[in-house]
């Protein structure tokens, strides 16, 4: 049987679509279109696979219907005869935007699935991805092979069709963040693709000129985004009617399946063509090229516009066809011959009533268009009419392509065909003559009735057949265009080669190779720390004969380690990386512990509690509530322990000013952690310290071991970690630390900028290098954050150079609310990514005139000074649908789910800690039968499966939830544990070990959102610090004046994580902690001058007004 598909569309649920995308008026607008199939669209979205499952049943084989109840209704909307029965295949466009071969790619493939099962399959896939729930057509940071992995896996019978392949800014060949080839996109799976969707930009012949795509079976859909725009585009087959069969078509490109597709014409789209629209220069792509894309008239590029893409592509000459080609019909929508005919507008009511009647009288519009005799349409129309159609049907068209936003025009009547308009202004009067009989209740309607009752069956049409011509494109579409230079970007970075000197400037060239005592290296941000510590620590294992065994490099971060590590492999290779150790200042001291714990009365195995754990604890041996709680004390123990304070200090006086009874409070408190056979944080460092200090035998293995010491951020090191070194450095030992005194952020925590500002004083004959040249910034951004830091009291650092000049200037903007700041940051995010749909185009979030860099989501990172900033921030993000991790709220460890699995874990590997066993009994009941068919396989299975196992024993206890940001911890957990394989103490040492600024995770391809301390040691192009204003920046609790000089270096920090661009908001007024704020900017946006600063404010935006789609009829 013949059937019409238009199988890409959308649901209500997307951005900048029609309300009426119901299954109701779906169905009502396929008969009047005359589409038998029509794909649902939108099947990642939960929302709308629920209307699916509400208003849809099963029909033939993958395919659905409206149920009854909901069809009856719409019947008597549709003339009886458009009438005839509707399918829906389930389908829905994914667009993907990530960062493939040094490239932003924003690709859209559309997805079919056969079965409600197999979508909610593939919404719990993509619900661990990305926001599902924000808009119909889901953005997430997956690569498009990846997607398709995830499509193949859900079910045998799914497929994925990349979309409109040539649409400059979202697919697959898109000249804006496309790819030169398939094979490009889908690596090894490009197997499994068989068809390509040309879209509205272009149509048949177009794509014939490229050889590279004759294998594939060339579909068209309306990719409609209002019920009355199906059928634009769509797709004829001659199959019977089941899923699997138009599948099979389309696989094949059997011409006795798959009889062609139904097009738009290409030309009437405003960026078909090249050109300058002031300039008055319009070209084909040769032209341009001929032109070298330059405008005769200004001088400057011209806009390319879609045609120059394919130009760029093609292998063949115009004309030239594959052997295996469908036809094609390239049609203009009934409502615009008919507007051309009356000479009014095609939204008006005229048009409309016509529209009506027509369809009413003979059948379908794509009935009328295709099919329909010429003498029915003069009968029931007008001769006027009748001759458009037949213009059309034969080819016979005047086109003007549009080009640099300038819309092109397709017309069938000439100018001087005009004065007849007059005599057609009732042309389509009331008909007296009866075109069908009424359908008796209960009739069946035959699924495709090619003619309507006034013409008998079997008789054909005596009008000529079509000539194939052109498609044109969907206004969402039509707002993307690309300037001239079509070129990629420059090549990726130069990657570190074996040589030792490679890439070093002469001051990181004097460091590396400084070898005769110690060394200061001040090194500010960007300028290159890593680089230098690593090339100096392989200069001295192949340059001077230094044994791997005897280094030591000290971070602060385990994101830093990772970095270390990752060089020294690149630089020495995997043998001698694997002998040398590189440790924080925790995981060191953890170490030493291990090794030694029976000095100090602790088994090998002791338990390290996290913070919550901790105080968790510490409340536990509280015996009567304080004002204060137990977090004031645990904080206040914490400092302690860094000052090698213990319970029984006289020291600690100064503590019980504020918090009575301080000391009988700790030493409880320290009493349970040794009972437990625990140490919390801080004690891994104060018992090394303790260690060494009573067993000078033990210190004594460690100094002759570690001869040579290389410490990061040296500034922000406590008392314990200073004396840590202080024991561990002898004459003989060379020493290194690297650091910067501006950048020194962590004195509430303890940490002192003095010990870096003294290191002289504590080693005399040290040699002192400064690293001045940044290779992260522009020169502005670091003018702008130079002058922040040069206010500061007690700066001694010189400032830092770039030769990265431009001309961005730091952008001050100013919103009225913090609702309306949060919503800025979003808005210019989507702006500077090049829109995330059609819709940040059409809308004007996105100008589509722009240039835009190549920025992926990651790219991007928000900064605040306190986590509770970033509570509208994460609205605004997850309405907009935009993809974004938070970083540094909660280590991993202390989320409820995982602190489950790895008191599991612990209990594993011993089974005596009461600690873990009386959390989980109070959680989750007796677990010990469970654990102990786990424990024999201690040591040899693998960590991430012992993992899996306990969560699959969880969630049959249903004692957690299974949201998507539990399944997320859980998958994360996961992925840690792989390198471990069965060493269970060491995959719990190193959990237990992270901080909150190691929750950044690079790979994921969203914007972070942080705090300016999790920023640190971190880079973007684009940053943004909002919150800029007095007592958030710099933050007064309560009113009580803060440390101001670390403040402006916490902002200098903030700042010069900025590679390309900064922007500084502020808000008028904002509700914070319950309290409405009404702050001036912060003074230290003072510091910098005008001259370097754009002043911008937010402007209320006038409501657009709502276009009238001229297609958006209502029939009687």
């Amino acid at each position: 049987m013949k059937i019409i598909a238009d199988l890409h569309i959308h649901s209500h649920f997307s951005r900048a679509t029609s309300r009426d995308l119901n299954f109701e008026q779906l169905t009502r607008w396929a008969q009047l279109k005359g589409v038998h199939i029509v794909g649902t669209g939108d099947i990642a979205h939960p929302g709308w696979l629920k209307e699916m499952q509400e208003k849809l049943e099963p029909a033939e084989d993958g395919l659905f219907r409206l149920k009854q109840e909901y069809l009856t209704a719409i019947q008597k909307e549709v003339p009886k005869a458009c009438q005839a029965p509707v399918r829906f295949m389930l389908a829905g466009e994914i667009s993907n935007i990530y960062k493939k071969n040094e490239r932003v790619r924003k690709i859209h493939n559309v997805v079919f699935l056969p079965s409600f099962e197999a979508v909610e399959k593939f919404q719990a896939r993509l619900d661990k991805i990305g926001n599902i729930h924000s808009d119909g057509r889901p953005i997430l940071g997956l690569d498009a092979r990846d997607l398709l992995e995830i499509v193949l896996e859900t079910d045998p019978r799914a497929y994925l069709i990349p979309a409109h392949i040539w649409t400059p800014w979202f697919s697959l060949f898109g000249s804006k963040s496309g790819f030169d080839s398939i094979e490009e996109c889908f690596e090894d799976l490009t197997p499994h693709i068989f068809a390509l969707e040309t879209g509205l930009s272009s149509d048949p012949p177009m794509n014939w000129r490229w050889s590279a795509l004759d294998r594939f079976t060339l579909v068209s859909n309306s990719d409609a985004h209002s019920p009355a725009k199906l059928a634009r585009e769509a797709n004829i087959f001659e199959t019977e009617l089941s899923y699997q069969s138009l599948f099979d078509a389309l696989k094949s490109g059997d011409p006795n399946h798959f009889k062609g597709t139904i097009e738009f014409f290409p030309e009437e789209g405003k960026y078909h063509y090249d050109g300058h629209r002031k300039c008055g220069i319009c070209w084909d792509p040769r032209t341009t090229l001929q032109h070298q894309g330059i405008c005769p008239v200004c001088g400057k590029p011209v806009t390319v516009g879609v045609m120059h893409r394919v130009e760029l592509l093609a292998d063949r000459e115009e004309g030239e066809k594959p052997e295996r080609v469908a036809p094609f019909y390239s049609l203009i929508p009934l409502p615009e011959i008919i507007s051309e005919v009356l000479g009014v507008g095609p939204s008006s009511k005229r048009v409309k009533k016509n529209y009506e009647q027509l369809l009413s009288s003979l059948g379908s519009e794509l009935y009328i268009l295709m099919d329909a005799p010429l003498e029915d349409i003069r009968r029931y129309g007008s001769e006027l009419l009748a001759e458009g159609i037949r213009r059309m049907r034969a080819g016979e068209i005047v086109v003007k392509a549009g080009y640099d936003g300038e819309y092109g025009l397709i017309k069938v009547l000439e100018e001087e065909t005009s004065p007849a308009r007059d005599n057609e202004i009732n042309l389509f009067g009331e008909s007296d003559v009866s075109i069908s009989a009424p359908l008796k209740v209960g009739e069946q309607l035959s699924l495709f009735s090619v003619a309507p009752p006034s013409v008998a069956p079997g008789t054909e049409s005596s009008e000529p057949p079509f000539s194939p011509a052109p498609a044109t494109r969907d206004t969402e579409e039509q707002e993307h265009h690309q300037s001239f230079d079509a070129s990629h970007p420059g090549e990726a970075p130069t990657e570190l080669t074996s040589a030792i000197f490679a890439g070093l400037n002469p001051q990181q060239r004097k460091a590396v190779q400084h070898t005769r005592g110690h060394l200061l290296i001040t090194a500010g941000p960007g300028t290159g720390k890593t680089r230098t510590l690593t090339h100096r620590i392989a200069y001295l294992i192949s340059e001077q004969g230094i044994s791997p065994e005897n280094i030591l490099a000290i971070t602060f971060t385990n994101k830093a380690t990772n970095e270390m590590e990752e060089r020294l492999l690149h630089l020495l290779g995997t043998p001698l990386t694997e002998r040398i150790t590189v440790k924080t200042f925790h995981a060191f001291g953890t170490m030493v512990l291990r090794a030694h714990s029976g000095y100090l009365q602790l088994p090998e195995d002791f338990t390290i509690l996290g913070e919550k754990e901790a105080l968790a604890l510490l409340k536990s041996t509280m015996t009567a509530k304080s004002d204060h709680g137990g977090e004031a004390y645990l904080r206040q123990i914490s400092l302690a322990k860094q000052r090698l304070l213990g319970p029984d200090s006289p020291e600690l006086e100064e503590f019980s000013v504020e918090l009575p009874d301080f000391s009988t409070v700790y030493r409880v408190y320290q009493n349970a952690l040794e009972k437990f056979n625990c140490v919390d944080f801080d004690d891994l460092l104060r018992l090394c310290v303790t260690l060494w200090e009573k067993h000078p035998e033990i210190l004594q293995e460690y100094r002759r071991r570690y001869r040579w010491i290389s410490v990061d951020e040296y500034q922000d090191i406590n008392f314990a970690q200073y004396q840590l070194l202080r024991l561990l450095v002898t004459p003989q030992t060379n020493l290194c630390v690297i650091g910067d005194p501006d950048q020194a952020i962590y004195g509430f925590r303890g940490a002192s900028r003095d010990y870096f500002l003294k290191f002289k004083d504590d080693f005399p004959d040290v040699q002192e290098v400064q690293l001045q040249r940044n290779y992260r910034s522009s020169q502005t951004i670091l003018l702008a954050s130079g002058q922040v830091i040069a206010a500061s009291a007690d700066r001694i650092t010189p400032n830092i150079w770039s030769d990265i000049v431009t001309q961005t200037r730091i952008e001050i903007h100013q919103a009225p609310t913090h609702k309306a700041e949060a919503e800025y940051v979003v808005h210019e995010v989507e702006k500077m990514v090049g829109g995330t749909s059609y819709f940040s185009l059409d809308s004007g979030r996105v100008a589509g005139e722009e240039e835009v860099k190549d920025y992926s989501f990651s790219d991007f990172a928000v900064l605040y000074r306190l986590n509770a900033l970033n509570r509208d921030l994460k609205e605004a993000f997850s309405r907009s649908g935009i993809p974004f991790q938070v970083v540094g709220e909660t280590p991993i460890y202390e989320r409820p789910e995982i602190r489950e699995i790895l008191s599991c874990l612990w209990l594993i590997l011993r089974p005596s800690s009461q600690f873990h066993q009386q959390y989980l009994r109070e959680r989750l009941g007796d677990m010990e039968s469970f654990l102990d068919t786990l424990r024999p396989h201690r040591g040899t299975t693998p960590v991430v499966e012992l993992i899996q196992t306990i969560h699959s024993e969880l969630q049959r206890r249903r004692k957690i939830s299974t949201s998507k940001a539990h399944l997320e911890s859980i998958q994360k957990l996961e992925r840690m544990a792989e390198t471990y394989g069965a060493n269970l103490l060491s995959f719990l040492d190193n959990i237990m070990l992270r901080k909150k600024e190691d929750e950044y995770d690079p790979r994921a391809d969203r914007v972070s959102l942080m705090t300016l301390h999790a920023s640190k040691g971190l880079e973007f192009p684009v940053v943004f610090i909002i919150g800029c204003e007095n007592n958030l920046l710099p933050y007064r609790q309560n009113g009580k004046e803060s440390d101001e000089e670390e403040e402006r270096r916490l902002l200098y920090v903030g700042m010069t994580r900025a590679q390309h661009k900064l922007i500084l908001t502020y808000a008028n007024k904002r509700l914070l902690f319950g309290k409405t704020m009404n702050n001036p900017p912060s003074p230290f946006l003072t510091d910098i001058e005008n001259t370097l600063k754009e002043f911008k404010k937010s402007v209320p935006s006038k409501s657009p007004k709502k276009k009238k789609d001229g297609g958006q009829l209502s029939l009687f």
